[in-house]
């Protein structure tokens, strides 16, 4: 059983920048593809960032390319997402998420392929 906590939200002016952890624990996270989703006020859950296991591939949704970066340190246990040139309407509650998988290269981008899930964390960009 893995679980995840999320963690490095908080208030950042637009134009700012964040960078939010993502700590594995129960066992390792080597062998899960992982990924950050995020979820504003009144709105769906929706696909930011992916990363596979071993981070050689990552995939990122068309409004957050360019400006986010997902990365993972497995000898950490901890995936990270670093946000730049924060909007306003990046505001929302970010979490991170977890599958694991035989393949090296995978990246999910569904929700729906994740099985393990994190608390977490707001992030809020003011104008």
């Amino acid at each position: 059983q893995v679980q995840l906590v999320e963690s490095g939200g908080g208030l950042v002016q637009a134009g700012g920048s964040l960078r939010l952890s993502c700590a594995c624990s129960g066992r390792t996270c080597s062998g899960y593809a992982m990924g950050w989703f995020r979820q504003a006020p009144g709105k769906e859950r929706e696909f930011v960032a992916a990363i596979s296991q071993r981070g050689d591939r990552t995939q990122y949704s068309d409004s957050v390319k360019g400006r986010f970066t997902i990365s993972r340190d497995n000898t950490k246990n901890t995936l990270f997402l670093q946000m730049n040139s924060l909007k306003p309407e990046d505001t929302a509650v970010y979490y991170c998420a977890a599958e694991i998988t035989a393949y090296f290269y995978s990246v999910f981008v569904n929700q729906r392929e994740y099985d393990y899930w994190g608390q977490g964390t707001q992030v809020i960009v003011s104008s």
